[in-house]
């Protein structure tokens, strides 16, 4: 009766907590239906006349296409770019003996710790002296790297059974083989795990390409729905639906993705 009770109140405690998280997902969705909404008035769940006004004119006055095609290519790429260096990073800390290993891994995952505020400058000194100021390059080259995704491939790779190594050496197989065919395809979930934080960190990423960018037509969705708000005013359904377009691509990896990420983190060991 006592593990019927606790169980009872820990779902009504979990349906509660979802739904105080959903209701500014509903309130965005809401705002954007309703034409002339603003932010001094109580939020209507349930617009009396709910138009996608708002929608057309985002992408009517604004060149909002050619925003999310800059975010999705600068977040594919980066996705691509830190699935390969930390695989073939992870894969050297988890198989390779080298005098270091474990202070060199220590030492990158301190990096960790160093916030990002604290790198803007020497970054942003780095790119100008490469030349790389308002390119995509340049937004690309901080994040080709995460100590992150190295971190969560390598206890993934970690968990593989060495025999399975040993056996690939005896056929014949050296390190790039066994790391292609063995280690990836047994560390999928991992892979995909980091490859929806990789692509999220890209996607709402503000700081640095408000920082790197300087012409419109290469700008991100962060800096674009910046744009959408007034020194005085603001059109809160135009914003909101701005809002709510640059959820959705989020929503649908993550959907999609959902299970391995979940067998990812438990596979890590992350808690």
């Amino acid at each position: 009766m006592r593990e019927r009770t606790t169980r009872a109140v820990l779902t009504i405690v979990l349906i509660l907590g979802a739904l105080a998280m959903f209701f500014p997902f509903l309130w965005t969705l809401s705002t954007s239906l309703s034409p002339g909404a603003g932010l001094d008035a109580t939020p209507q769940l349930i617009p009396d006349d709910p138009s996608f006004a708002a929608y057309a004119e985002l992408f009517e006055n604004t060149p909002f296409a050619r925003v999310i095609a800059n975010s999705l290519g600068l977040a594919v790429a980066t996705m691509l770019l830190q699935l390969t260096t930390s695989a073939l990073a992870a894969y050297a800390f988890s198989r390779l003996p080298f005098p270091g290993r474990g202070f060199v891994f220590a030492l990158y995952l301190a990096t960790m710790m160093i916030p990002i505020q604290v790198l803007i400058v020497p970054l942003f000194v780095q790119m100008r002296d490469f030349g790389l100021v308002d390119t995509y390059l340049g937004v690309l080259l901080p994040g080709v790297a995460s100590a992150f995704g190295v971190f969560l491939l390598r206890q993934a790779m970690n968990s593989v059974p060495r025999e399975l190594d040993e056996a690939a050496t005896i056929d014949g197989a050296g390190h790039f083989r066994i790391f292609a065919r063995v280690v990836l395809p047994l560390v999928g979930p991992a892979l995909a795990t980091l490859a929806v934080f990789s692509f999220m960190s890209s996607w709402n990423a503000f700081l640095w390409p408000l920082i790197i960018l300087r012409s419109e037509n290469l700008q991100t969705l962060p800096l674009a729905l910046a744009g959408l708000q007034g020194q005085y005013t603001t059109q809160w359904d135009v914003m909101m639906a701005g809002s709510v377009v640059s959820i959705l691509p989020m929503l649908a990896i993550y959907l999609f993705a959902q299970k391995y990420v979940i067998q990812g983190v438990a596979s890590s060991g992350l808690k």
